[in-house]
């Protein structure tokens, strides 16, 4: 996994900062941030295997750095609710008996997230927080991969899917007019079914343990 050039200590540092606001309830927190999406990919189940899969196979889905922006509402001066907006392009490649075949290519997510988050610490200093919510993932213009073409497949479709997410971060308030920078990591727990058809004809459908984890790292603006 990629390194988040920030780290807590130096972040931490940045409280000392004299003249810092805590967020309260009902203030608004907008964080632009860089955001690294790792995901598995691992085939957990195939449903429908048409084209004759070699025993011993197994998937990956690469990771992806994009930008996203989370918007947080606060209920209470200690609880917030959250929700992000980005999309992140994936491919998934093949393991072990399937090592170097392309399966996927471009599947883009939009994953749409909502959490509660609870904040802990001092108002006006350091607030770590930890949250958890239901996500929903929308794969968009997923298109079958080099391999799975050669097998005659000519349509891939990721299915949308429900699940959950829990995160844990932190808010560093750096001075008295509501910036703030913040580090979060969201892990999600996802499977989703892939599916290839040839034509009309679905050959091919294996379920997978996505299960990203979602680093993010940026400024925060409260009003």
């Amino acid at each position: 996994m990629k390194r988040i050039p920030l780290s807590f200590a130096a972040l931490s540092a940045l409280a000392l900062l004299p003249g810092q606001a805590a967020a309260k309830a009902g203030d608004v927190r907008v964080k632009l941030l860089a955001t690294l999406v790792a995901p598995d990919g691992k085939i957990r189940d195939v449903k429908t295997d048409l084209i004759g899969l070699p025993a011993g196979s197994q998937a990956k889905a690469n990771d992806n750095v994009t930008p996203t922006i989370a918007i947080e509402y606060f209920v209470a001066d200690h609880v917030s609710l959250e929700t992000i907006a980005g999309v992140t392009q994936h491919d998934v490649d093949g393991r072990g008996a399937l090592a170097g075949a392309e399966l996927v290519s471009n599947a883009k997510i939009v994953p749409a997230t909502l959490t509660v988050k609870y904040h802990f610490g001092e108002d006006g200093g350091v607030q770590p927080y930890v949250g958890a919510g239901p996500s929903y993932f929308i794969f968009i213009d997923e298109k079958p991969g080099a391999a799975t073409r050669a097998l005659g497949a000519t349509r891939q479709k990721m299915g949308d899917k429900f699940g959950v997410a829990v995160q844990a971060g932190i808010d560093i308030p750096v001075n008295d007019r509501g910036l703030s920078l913040s580090l979060d990591a969201k892990r999600y727990i996802l499977r989703p079914t892939a599916h290839w058809y040839a034509g009309t004809t679905e050959v091919l459908a294996t379920k997978h343990r996505l299960d990203p984890w979602v680093i993010s790292a940026g400024v925060g603006f409260r009003f």
